[in-house]
């Protein structure tokens, strides 16, 4: 750990705590974000910041052990993904407790990795809620920024979809829905498969299987969208 590394951690935690704002913490909250240690800074605010400095794997490891909600996200943008390593992805998966932390760290940084497809399946399967939503959050990632990955690798991963959606928690019952809906979106076929996995969940003994039916559904069946996949399919 250099000692530039540590100086620009050193100032970011500062900065972050100058910013902090205890009325963002208040709406934060009603949106279902309370992590142990937030400071209330917006996530705008913390990419112009990011903007300040170089992407940099010590300054990430540093603001990540501050613990701090808002210095981890900022971890998750200036982290080199190339840098990461699976354990490093396991250390922090097990430190989210927010949907939001989870999430920012699934975009900025997971998803980037050489692991990411890796990480779905074992994450699927996993009991801590926030470790598991993200499994499926960064599926959804995957659906939307893999340009070049096959229909097919998605397709095979539709049943842990569909296992996932027998998970009544709050969290991981959203980034379920999430997944499937990304990934019909990206083509006429995974379309059909998606809404015949929501065909399935919909007879499902389980509610928030069917509420997970429900959302792809109202989702994908939108006119626009399908009007869109089939001008993509033409072209």
């Amino acid at each position: 750990m250099s000692l530039t590394s540590t100086r620009t951690a050193r100032e970011l935690l500062g900065h972050l705590r100058r910013l902090s704002n205890p009325r963002n913490i208040e709406g934060m909250a009603r949106y279902g974000i309370a992590p142990a240690s937030p400071l209330g800074v917006s996530v705008k605010q913390l990419r112009d910041l990011a903007k300040e400095v170089d992407r940099d794997h010590d300054v990430a490891a540093l603001l990540w052990k501050s613990g701090l909600h808002e210095a981890r996200i900022l971890a998750s943008i200036l982290e080199e993904p190339d840098r990461v390593t699976k354990a490093q992805m396991e250390r922090w998966a097990k430190g989210f407790d927010s949907w939001d932390l989870c999430d920012q760290c699934c975009a900025n940084t997971f998803e980037k990795t050489p692991y990411a497809w890796e990480m779905v399946r074992v994450w699927s399967s996993r009991k801590e809620e926030y470790v598991k939503r993200a499994a499926f959050s960064l599926l959804a990632r995957l659906a939307v920024s893999d340009k070049e990955t096959a229909d097919d690798r998605f397709k095979r991963l539709l049943p842990l979809v569909k296992k996932g959606a027998t998970d009544g928690r709050n969290y991981v019952k959203k980034a379920v829905s999430w997944s499937a809906r990304q990934i019909g979106k990206r083509s006429i076929g995974l379309h059909k498969q998606a809404l015949s996995l929501a065909a399935g969940l919909s007879r499902s003994k389980h509610d928030s299987a069917r509420w997970i039916a429900k959302d792809i559904m109202k989702d994908l069946n939108r006119p626009a969208l399908k009007a869109g996949l089939g001008k993509r399919k033409m072209s």
